[in-house]
């Protein structure tokens, strides 16, 4: 995809504060620190439209991102950083939730996962619960560049048969070398070619 602009919109706690839904959605899930900004940034050719932080936990908002005037980029809060207080923790799960399961414009959901450990049960809990809504799931190990080629395909091996899926479906990123960024876009433009098409 060429990208001809980017722009941030609004960040959101409840669906009172969503943009009106004009345009479909791509979203994208992941733990904490798992490269979730680094990745969007990458996709669209810009050094800072999603802030970066080495601090795990930081995203706590639904933040929307309006890709060439016609597609929208969400960047979901990420889950699992035990150093975030209780409370923010528990805010999170009901947000995203609410948003997944209301949100008639998301089409698809990219799922990342660190490419050097294992997928766990909260990432399979969230590929099923995004399938039980009906929304394309693209999963994508992050941080590819921080492994050897022979251990990447090792853990993309792990990581398959921990999802229950090809390995051909696990995309290979690095926001470095922008290993996967061709990829990853091919995935997407197919999601939303076929809803176009529906």
């Amino acid at each position: 995809m060429i990208i001809k602009s980017a722009e941030f919109i609004t960040s959101a706690v409840q669906p009172a504060h969503y943009p009106p839904p004009d345009h479909p959605e791509i979203a994208f899930a992941g733990r904490s620190n798992v490269g979730k900004s680094s990745l969007i940034n990458t996709l669209v050719r810009r050094k800072r439209l999603v802030k970066t932080s080495s601090t795990p936990g930081r995203t706590q908002l639904i933040n929307f991102f309006l890709i060439n005037g016609d597609l929208m980029l969400v960047d979901l809060p990420g889950y699992g950083y035990a150093k975030v207080p209780a409370a923010v923790r528990k805010q999170w799960g009901p947000m995203v939730e609410t948003y997944v399961a209301r949100r008639t414009s998301l089409k698809g959901a990219v799922v990342l996962v660190d490419a050097r450990r294992r997928p766990e049960v909260e990432e399979l809990n969230l590929i099923d619960w995004l399938r039980q809504h009906r929304v394309a799931v693209v999963p994508v190990l992050t941080k590819a560049d921080k492994l050897s080629k022979t251990e990447l395909i090792k853990q993309r091996r792990a990581a398959a048969q921990a999802l229950d899926m090809a390995e051909e479906a696990l995309i290979l990123f690095s926001a470095k070398s922008r290993l996967g960024k061709e990829a990853l876009w091919q995935r997407l433009e197919g999601i939303l070619a076929h809803t176009d098409d529906t």
